[in-house]
């Protein structure tokens, strides 16, 4: 390593996992070619890396808010480049930081350019925290409810919000635990894999939602405006019925999912409210990488013979949020989405904004974690690809994690002074 060459992250190496960094080399030679390299371990031991060519300036420095990559895993000026253009060291894997305790750990460095990964001149460790200091967490094992809950520092009242990231097994606190720290009181729920729920499921039912809704009510710091709920994928029906039955659900944010109830039957107080729209394995379409398209296997929830599985969403008093994904390859996301705002025109609503972004692929989530292009499906039980291009997807959550906030303050609006949680 060489001594006179600098790598630093500004303005600090630790920072939330959703905040930029500067990233900035000194003590090149003048016009030197190097090569920026970023590499991190997930919670499966998935290792991701990037890496991109640069050049010095007069001054042997290179500043990658200024400066554009030559080539690599990205080309041009992209601050944040080598964080979403990571890549895991194997085929369909989804990086997974889903323990709010554990940091994203990044390690920059600078080499150089030589055949294969050339002499290390420098080296700089980024620790990402997903949450910010003063935010409780606190495992939640009451009635039927299995999750987490997050608080911010301070008496609030905050915004409370009841995350369904994931609809499967077990529980992802990275989302829940990033909105605490902007301010939130967040719950996130698991549905069945936890140690003492099913293993599996045949049915979902909506009262665990409303359990879930009634026991954020209930918190201290809870604002008295209602709860909102945020989604994607599978979630994002639930979402809608949550926002369709269950009274005091204020706001809802609906990301890549469908407009009917999909996969499982849904059932409240012990009646079945909604069948599963139906797929067909028959239009599932391979490809070269061993990853399958499913988009187009999904049935027309506005076929007749579909019509018990569509959500009765122009009967909801809340807000909507809807989130498109236009080169989702995992749902028909923006046809679910233009045929919502549709009917809720239709019904004299005026109770949702929407917004759909080009290029971006089925996993929005927060900003600056690595873009994945494919992954094993659960329910399918193969690999699929989830669409989008890596800069535009990149693109696309920066700008959607403030507007899911801002959305989600403007609904849940709280007069008393919110405190945020800061490093």
């Amino acid at each position: 390593m060489s001594s006179q060459v600098r790598l630093r992250l500004l303005p600090s190496a630790r920072c939330l996992f959703d905040e930029p960094i500067q990233v900035k080399v000194a003590g090149l030679r003048s016009r030197q070619v190097v090569t920026m390299r970023a590499r991190s371990t997930d919670d499966k031991g998935v290792l991701f890396s990037s890496s991109a060519t640069y050049r010095a300036d007069g001054s042997g420095e290179i500043d990658l808010v200024r400066d554009p990559s030559l080539s690599g895993h990205y080309v041009g000026v992209e601050p944040m480049g080598l964080l979403w253009s990571m890549r895991a060291d194997a085929l369909h894997k989804r990086f997974q930081r889903t323990k709010a305790l554990n940091p994203h750990v990044v390690k920059f460095s600078v080499h150089e350019e030589e055949e294969g990964e050339g002499r290390v001149l420098a080296e700089a460790t980024n620790e990402r925290l997903l949450m910010g200091d003063g935010v409780s967490r606190v495992s939640v094992k009451e009635g039927n409810i299995r999750g987490v809950l997050f608080t911010p520092p301070g008496p609030g009242p905050f915004p409370a919000v009841l995350d369904l990231y994931t609809f499967g097994g077990g529980l992802s606190e990275k989302r829940a635990s990033l909105l605490a720290s902007r301010g939130f009181l967040v719950l996130t729920i698991s549905l069945y894999g936890l140690d003492d729920q099913p293993k599996n499921i045949d049915k979902i039912h909506l009262d665990y939602f409303e359990e879930a809704v009634d026991f954020l009510k209930k918190q201290d710091k809870a604002n008295s405006k209602g709860v909102g709920v945020i989604s994607i994928s599978k979630s994002g029906d639930l979402a809608l019925s949550a926002a369709s039955y269950l009274p005091g659900v204020e706001a809802t944010v609906w990301i890549n999912g469908c407009s009917a109830n999909t996969i499982y039957p849904l059932f409240y107080k012990n009646r079945l409210i909604h069948t599963s729209l139906l797929f067909d394995l028959n239009k599932v379409i391979p490809t070269e990488s061993g990853a399958i398209i499913i988009k187009y296997g999904v049935h027309d929830p506005l076929a007749e013979e579909n019509r018990a599985s569509l959500i009765p969403i122009e009967r909801a008093k809340g807000h909507f949020l809807f989130v498109a994904a236009e080169e989702d390859l995992n749902w028909d996301s923006k046809g679910y989405l233009d045929e919502m705002t549709e009917r809720l025109r239709r019904h004299g609503k005026k109770n949702f904004e929407s917004v759909s972004y080009p290029g971006a692929g089925h996993y929005l989530e927060p900003p600056y974690g690595p873009y994945c292009a494919s992954s094993f499906h659960g329910v399918v039980g193969k690999p699929v690809l989830w669409g989008g291009e890596p800069r535009a997807h990149a693109e696309a959550e920066v700008h959607l994690w403030k507007k899911i906030q801002d959305f989600l303050r403007s609904r849940l609006s709280c007069e008393a002074s919110q405190t945020k949680a800061k490093l």
